[in-house]
């Protein structure tokens, strides 16, 4: 009877290890995108439905992604969301798959002002699909200013000495050539300047430096740095916004006389993803209608599918200018291929590192 156990358990414990080695492993869909391109609100419907993890990792800027792929890490994400200013060259510089269009059916209701694009066509094939698009706006504390700052030249009024916020990206540098100018009569000039231009905003820039508080990397760094209040005034993101509202924080958000830069963010495929079929699944997800609507309650940006319009109230609609896209996109100088890319960050490290 012994025996008989004995050899019934070693049959039992057989067909365990058997069942456990033909278990198929649960798939991962890695991720390096922008904060709120991942929020539990949409991802889990996802990866319920094709039985997968969907693991993210952000970034802070443009250069972080593109130092992280050429950087060898390429291989270790599956989708990224790359914006205008870089779309292109990572595009050109094969890190990125071309899309087969077939497989994402949703792509024929984006946004034709955006899918005309050149950003990321090259040699006749696409390699990104927009996702959204938004603004790098004024972002202050409604209890220190009555009204909305109408003018980038707030950011360096003295009585605001240590109250201001900048971001340590490009961006800053954009800004402080619309201040000076530059972007007049001609805005593709703030993606072209010159050694004198940029030598002009350095030092711009450096005079702005005893009213930075601090220079934000992460949307929720900014977001923090206002409920500290440690900063009233500061250029942010649409999503910075969102969350100070979400825990009554008294937020405006606004867009200057000068205008302001803004930004289309692409999903990419790696060139070495190894799961390009649920990646193809992942994207075409993300650009439907009913999961924009939803990516837009998280982030507050504008989606690239205006159908999701039909999921929203009129309120909302409004309030992401997709009643009147045309008229908002005259305010907005869409960050393009910067062909000199490491004069620029060479500048911005050097006012970075000024004293």
């Amino acid at each position: 009877m012994n025996r008989r156990r004995l050899i019934g358990l070693l049959c039992l414990l057989t067909a365990v290890v058997l069942m456990g080695s033909c278990a198929k492993k649960v798939p991962t869909l890695n991720l390096l995108v922008w904060e709120g391109y991942a929020d539990p609100s949409f991802v889990q419907a996802f990866e319920e439905a094709n039985h997968c993890k969907v693991s993210a990792s952000y970034m802070g800027s443009s250069d972080e992604l593109v130092a992280k792929l050429r950087g060898g890490s390429s291989g270790n994400y599956d989708v990224i969301s790359p914006s205008s200013d870089v779309a292109t060259s990572i595009a050109t510089a094969g890190l990125v798959a071309p899309l087969d269009l077939a497989k994402i059916p949703s792509y024929g209701q984006l946004s034709l002002q955006l899918t005309s694009l050149p950003l990321v066509r090259t040699n006749s094939k696409i390699y990104g699909v927009p996702f959204m698009w938004g603004p790098d706006p004024i972002i202050y504390d409604t209890t220190v200013f009555a009204q909305p700052p109408d003018s980038w030249n707030v950011m360096w009024d003295p009585k605001f000495k240590g109250k201001v916020s900048v971001w340590d990206d490009l961006s800053t540098i954009y800004m402080a050539a619309q201040v000076l100018g530059y972007d007049k009569p001609d805005p593709t000039q703030l993606f072209n300047l010159s050694d004198e231009q940029l030598e002009a905003v350095k030092k711009k820039l450096l005079e702005l430096k005893p009213n930075v508080r601090k220079m934000w990397a992460s949307g929720g760094e900014l977001t923090n740095l206002f409920q500290n209040h440690e900063v009233v005034v500061a250029m942010g993101w649409p999503l910075n916004t969102a969350d100070l509202k979400k825990v009554n924080f008294p937020v405006g958000e606004t867009i200057p006389r000068e205008n302001t830069t803004g930004w289309i963010d692409h999903l990419m495929i790696t060139a070495g993803s190894e799961n390009k079929e649920l990646a193809y699944k992942f994207l075409e997800y993300m650009i439907e209608a009913k999961t924009q609507k939803l990516v837009t309650d998280k982030t507050h940006y504008v989606p690239a599918n205006p159908q999701a319009g039909q999921f929203m109230s009129a309120e909302e609609v409004k309030a992401l200018h997709l009643d009147d896209v045309e008229s908002y996109q005259k305010r907005l100088y869409f960050w393009q291929n910067v062909p000199r890319r490491a004069k620029y960050n060479e500048i911005w490290n050097e006012v970075k590192a000024a004293q």
